[in-house]
C-alpha cells in the first residue's frame, strides 16, 4: 500500500454525486466525521490477487460511508465521508482484506483526507454544472514511471508464501510496546535500581478522531492529508550486520533525522544478535539495512517475515533483496561519484551525483507475485538501474533498495578527488530531497520540526507557607551564587525573569518570585484546585521546554525536607527519557511530570518497590475515571507501567529509578501521557470525545494541570492503603482497569508455550497459569520492544 500525501490540485477532475450529505456548499463536515479517498481498482487487472476471503466477514464499504465525490480512471477515486468509528471499521477491514466494493472493483488504498472549506464549495459547484450520473467505468490507466508507477502496484502479491514464512499467516493489527526492567535489590548496597519504563508511544490507524494525521502543510497546497494506516509504532530500526562502529551508526541516524519529523518517530540500532531474539518484528514501522555484509538466511527470513507484516524497508547499499530482484557486481563503479536519474512521484526526474556501492540490480528475473519497479538509473550507456522498489505480502509490506550512498555526504572518507567533493556538494540538497521523498512514499512524515529552545524554570507552590519554608531551606543549602550543584542539571536560584542566566541541559536558572509566573499550557490555579495531598506535589519546578524532568530532581531529593514533595513539570521535553536508551517522545499537549517520594525500607511498599510503577499507572487512571461522568471513559492499565485506551493504544507510561539510601528508598517516578495531543496516536481528549459522540453527553476535556494534580492526589492514597494493607489494599481497583483478563501470553520465545495471565504475585510481577505445571511468576527478558514477549519462568 502506497502512502503518499495527495493534494486536490484539479477539482474540474472530481464530480460530486447527487447523494452528496452536502447540498450546500458552506456546510462542511461535522467535527468529529472524517473525510477519505478510497482507491481500488479493476477486479479484471493481471496480476491481481484474489479478492475477500469468503470465511471472513465481509464489510461493505457503502455501509460505513457516505460517497461525495469521484474521479473515474485506474485507479477508480472516491471521496467519501464516515463516523470515526465507521471509519475505524473500514480501515480495519481493509488491513485485513474484508472490505468489498459494490461497483466490483477491489480497494487499492485508503487515505484520510482534510477537505478545504473552498474544496467543499468547488465540488458542489462542479456538480451543480454536471448533474451528472454517478456511473463509473474504469479506463485504461496512463504510463506512469519511477515513484508514480510504484505508486500503483503494491497489493497485487501471493498469501501462501506469506503464510509459509509467517508461521500460519499470522497477524497482529493492533499490538503496542511497553517495556519493564526488574532487578532484585540487594540489601547492604546503595544503588539505582530501575523499574518499567515506557516504551515509545504507537502509532495505530484504529483510534478515534483520525488522529493519525499529520499538521497540515504550511503553503497553497488544497485538499487532502495523508494518515498513515501501516498500525506499526513509530520506531524506525538501523540494521548495520555485524559492524559495531559507533561512527557508521550515528552517520545514518544523523541522516534520517535531518529528514524526519524529531517527534514522529525514534530511531533505534537493531542489532545482529537481536534480530531472531526480540519481538522488533511488529514493534517497528520501518527497517533500514545499511551493510554490504551477507544476509544470513535466518536473518533474511526474519526481514521477509517484518514486509509480510506489512513492515517497510529501506536498503542503503545493502546486499538484502528478494522477490527474483538481483544484485550484479560492477567493480568499476565502486566508490565512484556518479550521475544517476531518479523517477519521482509527480512524474518528474531529479538529477544528481551519489557515491556509488559498485553493485546494480538486474531486471527481468520473475518474483514471488510482488511488484518490482525501477526508481533510479545510472546516466551511462547501460542506464544501470541502483534503485528499485518492491511490496511483499497482502499487509502493504515493502522496500525500496539502493545501490547508491544516499546516506554519505560530501565530507564521507570515500570521497579522494576535489571533483568527486564539488559533485557531491552540488549534489546535497537534490540527495535530500529524493531521500525524503523516499521516507514518504514508505508511509512516513518528512515534515520539518525545529527542537525548540531550553526555557527556565519556575520555582511554584500551591501552599504559601511551604513556599516560604523552601526559600528558607535554600538560604543554607546554595553557594554564594545560588547555585545548587548536581552532576545531571544545576539549578541557580534567581529573584526574577530579569536574570541573564543562559538555559544550557547542565545549567538552569530558577525563578523563585510567583507573581511573575504565567504560561498558555499551564495554571498554577488550576493545579492548586485539583492538588490535595498532605506532602507530594507541594514544590513545583515547572518549565516549557527541558530535556527531560527526571534530571531536575537530583540535586534536591536526597537533602529537602519530607513535607515539601518536589514535583517537576515540563510542556515540552527534548531528551525525554524511556528504558536505558530509549526515547519518550513528547509532544505538545503531554502531561510530563516526574514526581519524587521517600518510601521507608521496612515497610510493606519499602518490601515491594516494583509496585510502585502499578500504583501510578493505576493513579492515572483513577485521576480521569473517578471524575463524576467520566467513570466509564476507556482508560486502563497494562502490567506493568502502561496507561491504554481499552486494549488497543498506548496513551502512556512511566519509568521509576529508585536509590536506596541507608534504611530510605529515594524514588523518581517519571509519568507522561497524552491529554490534548491527538498525534501521534490518541490521547485522552480524543476519548472523552468519543464519549460524548456515543452517549450524547458534553463532557469537558481535561488539561495536563489538572490531570497531574490528580494523579499525585490519587497516588498519595493509594500508596497509604497499600503501607496499611499491602497489595490486597490495591489490587481490586487494579484488576477493575487492566486490559489483561482473560488473555494469554507466550513463554520464553515467540514460539515458546503459551500461558493464561491471571493476576500479580505480591512482589509486582505477572503470574501466569500454564497448562499443566499451574500458576507461575514470570520476569521479562528484557528485551527493548515489547514487555510481554519472551517472559521468563525464574529458577528458584
Amino acid at each position: 500500500m502506497w502512502e503518499i500525501v495527495k493534494f486536490l490540485d484539479d477539482l474540474n477532475r472530481w464530480s460530486g454525486l447527487l447523494v452528496s450529505p452536502f447540498p450546500h456548499p458552506e456546510k462542511l463536515l461535522p467535527a468529529e466525521h472524517i473525510a477519505f479517498v478510497t482507491e481500488s481498482i479493476s477486479a479484471h487487472s493481471e496480476d491481481l490477487q484474489e479478492g475477500p476471503d469468503s470465511s471472513k466477514e465481509i464489510v461493505k464499504w457503502s455501509d460505513f460511508c457516505s460517497p461525495l465525490a469521484y474521479k473515474p480512471g485506474e485507479p477508480l477515486q472516491l471521496i467519501a465521508e464516515a463516523s470515526v468509528d465507521n471509519f475505524s471499521s473500514l480501515g480495519i477491514a481493509f488491513l485485513e482484506d474484508r472490505l468489498h466494493m459494490e461497483n466490483g472493483m477491489v480497494p487499492h488504498r485508503i487515505v484520510s483526507v482534510h477537505l478545504e472549506e473552498s474544496a467543499l464549495k468547488e465540488l458542489a459547484k462542479e456538480r451543480k454544472e454536471e448533474e451528472k450520473s454517478t456511473g463509473m467505468d474504469a479506463v485504461t490507466p496512463a504510463g506512469k514511471s519511477g515513484l508514480a508507477q510504484a505508486e500503483e502496484g503494491k497489493s497485487k502479491l501471493e498469501e501462501e508464501r506469506e503464510k509459509e514464512e509467517t508461521g500460519g499467516g499470522e497477524h497482529h493489527h493492533l499490538h503496542l510496546s511497553s517495556c519493564h526492567e526488574c532487578l532484585q535489590l540487594e540489601s547492604s548496597t546503595i544503588e539505582s535500581v530501575k523499574f518499567a519504563s515506557a516504551e515509545n508511544i504507537a502509532e495505530l490507524p484504529q483510534d478515534c478522531g483520525g488522529t493519525g494525521r499529520e499538521k497540515e502543510l504550511q503553503s497553497l497546497q488544497k485538499g487532502i492529508k495523508r494518515m498513515n494506516l501501516a498500525g506499526k509504532p513509530p520506531n524506525v530500526l538501523i540494521y548495520l550486520g555485524s559492524e559495531a562502529a559507533e561512527g557508521r551508526l550515528e552517520q545514518v541516524k544523523a541522516v534520517l533525522r535531518e529528514c524526519l519529523g524529531a517527534e514522529s518517530y525514534t530511531l533505534y540500532p537493531l542489532r545482529q544478535e537481536q534480530v531472531l531474539r526480540e519481538p522488533w518484528v511488529e514493534n517497528s514501522l520501518l527497517l533500514l539495512i545499511a551493510t554490504e555484509e551477507p544476509i544470513p538466511e535466518g536473518i533474511h527470513r526474519q526481514f521477509m517475515r517484518f514486509l509480510s507484516k506489512g513492515g517497510k524497508i529501506l536498503g542503503l547499499s545493502s546486499s538484502f533483496t528478494f522477490g527474483g530482484v538481483q544484485i550484479k557486481h560492477k567493480n568499476k563503479l565502486r566508490r565512484v561519484v556518479h550521475e544517476l536519474v531518479v523517477s519521482k512521484k509527480d512524474s518528474t526526474e531529479v538529477k544528481l551525483s551519489l557515491l556509488l556501492s559498485g553493485c546494480v540490480f538486474e531486471e527481468g528475473m520473475k518474483g514471488d507475485g510482488g511488484t518490482v519497479k525501477v526508481l533510479s538509473r545510472l546516466s551511462n550507456a547501460a542506464e544501470d538501474s541502483v534503485m528499485v522498489h518492491l511490496t511483499h505480502g497482502s499487509h502493504g509490506g515493502e522496500a525500496i533498495l539502493s545501490q547508491a550512498h544516499l546516506e554519505l555526504d560530501s565530507n564521507s572518507m570515500d570521497v579522494q578527488t576535489e571533483e568527486d567533493f564539488n559533485l557531491l556538494k552540488m549534489s546535497n540538497s537534490k540527495r535530500y530531497e529524493v531521500l525524503r521523498e523516499i521516507l514518504t512514499c514508505l508511509g512516513l512524515s518528512c515534515e520539518s520540526s525545529a527542537i525548540p529552545e531550553l526555557t527556565p524554570i519556575y520555582l511554584l507552590s500551591p501552599d504559601e507557607e511551604i513556599h516560604l519554608a523552601f526559600l528558607k531551606w535554600l538560604e543554607g543549602n546554595v553557594d554564594a551564587e545560588g547555585l545548587r550543584a548536581s552532576s545531571k542539571v544545576s539549578l541557580k536560584f534567581v529573584s526574577s525573569c530579569e536574570s541573564k542566566v543562559e538555559v544550557t541541559p547542565s545549567l538552569v536558572p530558577v525563578i523563585t518570585e510567583m507573581g511573575s509566573f504565567s504560561s498558555e499550557h499551564f495554571s498554577l490555579q488550576t493545579y492548586q484546585q485539583h492538588l490535595h495531598t498532605k506532602k507530594l506535589g507541594k514544590i513545583l519546578l515547572f518549565t516549557e521546554v527541558t530535556t527531560t524532568t527526571m534530571n531536575l530532581l537530583d540535586g534536591l531529593m536526597f537533602e529537602l525536607p519530607e513535607e515539601m514533595g518536589l514535583i517537576a513539570v515540563a510542556v515540552r521535553q527534548t531528551q525525554g527519557k524511556g528504558r536505558g536508551g530509549n526515547a519518550w517522545l513528547s509532544p505538545m499537549g503531554c502531561a510530563l511530570s516526574t514526581l519524587h517520594l521517600s518510601i521507608p525500607l521496612h515497610s510493606n511498599l519499602g518490601q515491594r518497590i516494583p509496585f510502585i510503577q502499578h500504583l501510578v499507572s493505576l493513579a492515572v487512571v483513577e485521576a480521569v475515571r473517578s471524575i463524576p461522568g467520566y467513570e466509564d471513559i476507556e482508560l486502563r492499565v497494562k502490567w506493568p507501567n502502561d496507561i491504554y485506551y481499552s486494549d488497543l493504544m498506548k496513551i502512556g507510561g512511566v519509568l521509576v529509578n529508585s536509590t536506596l539510601i541507608e534504611t530510605t528508598f529515594h524514588i523518581l517516578i517519571g509519568f507522561g501521557f497524552n491529554v490534548s495531543n491527538s498525534n501521534p496516536t490518541i490521547c485522552i481528549n480524543d476519548l472523552i470525545a468519543k464519549f460524548n459522540r456515543e452517549e450524547g453527553t458534553e463532557l469537558k476535556p481535561l488539561s495536563a494541570d489538572c490531570l497531574i494534580a490528580r494523579t499525585v492526589t490519587v497516588l498519595e492514597r493509594l500508596i497509604e492503603v497499600f503501607q496499611e494493607k499491602g497489595p490486597n489494599g490495591v489490587l481490586p481497583q487494579y484488576y477493575k482497569y487492566w486490559v489483561h483478563s482473560g488473555k494469554q501470553v507466550r513463554l520464553r520465545s515467540v514460539d515458546g508455550p503459551m500461558a493464561w495471565i491471571v493476576g500479580i504475585d505480591d512482589y509486582g510481577f505477572l503470574q501466569v497459569h500454564q497448562e499443566g505445571r499451574g500458576v507461575e511468576s514470570v520476569h521479562p527478558d528484557g528485551n527493548s520492544f515489547d514487555m510481554l514477549s519472551n517472559l521468563i519462568v525464574p529458577k528458584h
